[in-house]
């Protein structure tokens, strides 16, 4: 049965954590956006505090004394953190999507998803199977019936874990319109993954990559418009 994420009950649970991340990391912590398109960038982190990844809005770091738990802090100015704590509420419990333990002004406190990202495989030559990708269109779907629409899905924000799929970030899943960057990927997997690299996989240069990146975002644009 799906459990929703109740912020109220997590509090007890989470006083000493939220102390450290209030008293310890918060105040040290300096991050800053300066292109809604690419990720905040991280200036200082308070030791033993680590970055673990970075998106368009914010940042997620790990204390090595909690290596289960991870804390999302959204970089000043940038929108979101109400809606992502409504999609883990109408997500609940699933075991393709991380969850929801505590939310703040600024941050949130999620269960931590221990794998590799789809880019860093494509960057790092990881082979992917097909059931990642078969594991990541059932979570979406599920995310759908859920009355979510799965937005900026894409290699960076899905992971495999174990051999099998989750979806890391689901911060516009409240947005209205439609997004094709998953189909877009999974076409590019059918076209040119599984005939070229499914089973003799190479390393895809970083340059590359952001080149392809940046390109399709060009593209995806002039599409729209």
């Amino acid at each position: 049965m799906r459990r929703p994420c109740d912020v109220r009950e997590s509090v007890l649970l989470m006083i000493p954590y939220v102390k450290q991340v209030k008293d310890e990391l918060l105040p040290q912590l300096s991050i800053r956006s300066l292109d809604p398109y690419e990720p905040v960038e991280v200036v200082f982190v308070p030791k033993p505090w680590r970055v673990v990844g970075a998106g368009n809005y914010a940042a997620v770091l790990l204390h090595p004394a909690e290596p289960d738990r991870v804390v999302k802090i959204y970089a000043e100015g940038r929108p979101g953190l109400p809606d992502e704590i409504q999609v883990y509420r109408k997500l609940g419990c699933h075991p393709a999507y991380s969850e929801c333990y505590y939310a703040d002004d600024t941050f949130l406190v999620l269960k931590r998803l221990t794998g590799v990202t789809l880019y860093e495989c494509l960057r790092r030559g990881i082979r992917i199977p097909e059931r990642v990708i078969t594991d990541i269109d059932k979570a979406l779907d599920y995310a759908r019936k859920q009355g979510l629409n799965p937005h900026d899905v894409h290699g960076k924000n899905v992971m495999m874990i174990d051999g099998r799929g989750a979806v890391l970030d689901v911060s516009d899943f409240l947005k209205d319109e439609h997004c094709a960057m998953w189909d877009d990927f999974k076409r590019m997997y059918n076209l040119f993954y599984k005939p070229l690299l499914l089973r003799v996989t190479v390393p895809i240069p970083n340059p590359l990559l952001n080149m392809l990146r940046k390109g399709y975002r060009i593209i995806r644009k002039r599409g729209s418009s």
